[in-house]
């Protein structure tokens, strides 16, 4: 009886195999398709923030005040192109002077796409969007949010403590918000030798769509916001 199914078995696992050989091919055209649209928007900033929150609230005018700042300033402003803090990012950019770019994927309860787009991605997998939330970004600016916000703080932070991209400013927006995370990273992480004290320095915490934007502008000051040759290697190998 078991040799009677191990040709069915065999089928099978070739059957998944193609599928996988398939999807890698898919994966690869959403990396060329976003690469090739995204060439041209440096400098940008993205940002990140829930997807729950409604228009008119405090969060909502705060990612949009500081993405029209940031747009006014000449950066194009990169959301995950959704609801919420994305929308009022996406609207702030659009109604600036640069890009507004969302990077949107399809989700079953939160995702659809705003309107407030001059240059709109679609995904289906998330690690692909991650990567391009990384690879053309000048800082990260991170308002409240839910895991999904959470998971983009992390990954920003262990890109950057890890080089595997270049440094650069990783702000996150309303203090009050983000205080007992903070002190957590300093009690928890620092206290008990899981980070370096220095690694603290790499994530500033603002209140002030201006104080984001001066922070950005004086981190690049010394430098300019061209990445060096070595930068642009790291970033190819992102």
């Amino acid at each position: 009886m078991k040799h009677e199914k191990l040709p069915k078995a065999a089928g099978l696992a070739r059957e998944i195999s193609a599928r996988e050989a398939w999807r890698v091919f898919g994966i690869m055209a959403e990396f060329v398709e976003a690469t090739e649209r995204l060439a041209g928007i440096r400098p940008a900033v993205s940002i990140f923030g829930s997807a729950r929150v409604a228009p008119g609230s405090p969060y909502y005018q705060l990612a949009e005040k500081t993405a029209r700042l940031l747009s006014d300033a000449g950066f194009a402003v990169i959301s995950g192109g959704g609801p919420g803090v994305m929308e009022a990012a996406n609207k702030g950019a659009f109604h600036g002077q640069g890009l507004a770019v969302g990077l949107n994927i399809d989700l079953p309860r939160e995702q659809h796409s705003n309107r407030y787009q001059h240059i709109g991605l679609r995904f289906k997998h998330f690690f692909t969007r991650k990567v391009m939330f990384a690879k053309f970004a000048t800082a990260f600016v991170i308002l409240p949010g839910g895991f999904g916000t959470l998971d983009e703080l992390f990954e920003a932070l262990t890109l950057v403590q890890t080089g595997k991209t270049r440094k650069m400013p990783i702000i996150l927006m309303h203090e009050p918000y983000w205080r007992g995370l903070i002190a957590w990273f300093r009690e928890r992480l620092v206290g008990e030798n899981m980070i370096d004290p220095a690694d603290m320095d790499l994530v500033q915490v603002h209140d002030e769509p201006q104080q984001v934007v001066d922070a950005i502008f004086a981190f690049y000051e010394k430098r300019g916001f061209e990445p060096s040759p070595a930068e642009r290697e790291v970033l190819l190998n992102l």
